[in-house]
């Protein structure tokens, strides 16, 4: 890494004046990129790049400005920037949960779309624009929840973690233990949303969220609460770590490129 950083003269940047790094917005959306490839090829980042650069944008200007960060604050902002991510995810997100669940339906009914933009096409031919929001405010939510938990829950654990450790500087083994516990509580308090939100975005009805917990407590109980956690974690586990690993990793390698310390 030192020979790279003598070879390649990195570009121009303005360094904020509180000393920190201000790091290119795409990284969000490309660490996502890479996480896919560890998880699920299927999952889609349409959303990764908003939610996540926007939250590394407002947490840097708050550390240029000398605003304190609290945990709150942390999950406040991060469930913002999820919230408004889903809003340019969710048609991707209903054409791809149409995909997944299109071979467990009976050959009758099945849509079979070919890809993405074709899910797209048949949508507004047979189901018109209201189609491509269905399930939206659900979905937003649990983006927001979701990104609350992954984000915020990890910039805390790890600041808990260097503390209880006594390092000054970032650690690939704090990165990894941090994301680890914000996988956990991200796949405990999305699982529910995600029961309710594929309900929703794979029926071409006018199923209302209140309308599907009412069914699913009445069919199941409080079990509903639960159904597929293991496979969420199973899933959401291994996406979480990679993505917020990878996102470490961007950023060191970019501090080493502008001629910054490595660990901040």
């Amino acid at each position: 890494m030192t020979e790279i950083s003598h070879v390649i003269t990195p570009p121009a940047r303005v360094i904020p004046a509180s000393g920190g790094v201000e790091y290119p917005k795409w990284f969000g959306g490309s660490a996502s990129c890479m996480a896919v490839v560890v998880s699920h090829p299927l999952d889609l980042i349409t959303y990764g790049s908003v939610r996540i650069g926007l939250y590394e944008s407002i947490k840097e200007h708050a550390r240029a400005n000398d605003i304190p960060m609290s945990p709150p604050v942390l999950a406040v902002t991060a469930a913002t920037t999820g919230f408004i991510g889903a809003i340019f995810g969710t048609p991707s997100d209903i054409a791809n949960i149409r995909m997944q669940n299109d071979r467990s339906l009976p050959p009758a009914v099945r849509r079979n779309y070919r890809h993405v933009l074709d899910a797209w096409l048949q949508m507004k031919r047979l189901e018109g624009w209201g189609a491509f929001t269905q399930g939206i405010w659900p979905n937003c939510f649990r983006c927001g929840f979701m990104t609350s938990s992954q984000l915020a829950s990890y910039d805390t654990f790890k600041s808990l973690l260097m503390k209880l450790s006594g390092t000054t500087g970032d650690h690939p083994a704090i990165h990894v233990s941090a994301s680890l516990m914000a996988s956990l509580v991200a796949t405990t308090l999305c699982s529910p949303m995600d029961v309710i939100k594929t309900h929703l975005m794979e029926s071409t009805g006018r199923n209302t969220t209140v309308g599907v917990i009412k069914e699913l407590m009445r069919n199941e109980g409080l079990k509903w609460v639960f159904r597929g956690w293991t496979p969420s974690f199973v899933r959401l586990g291994p996406q979480t770590i990679a993505t917020l690993v990878l996102l470490e990793q961007h950023k060191r390698v970019y501090r080493i490129l502008l001629g910054q310390p490595s660990s901040l």
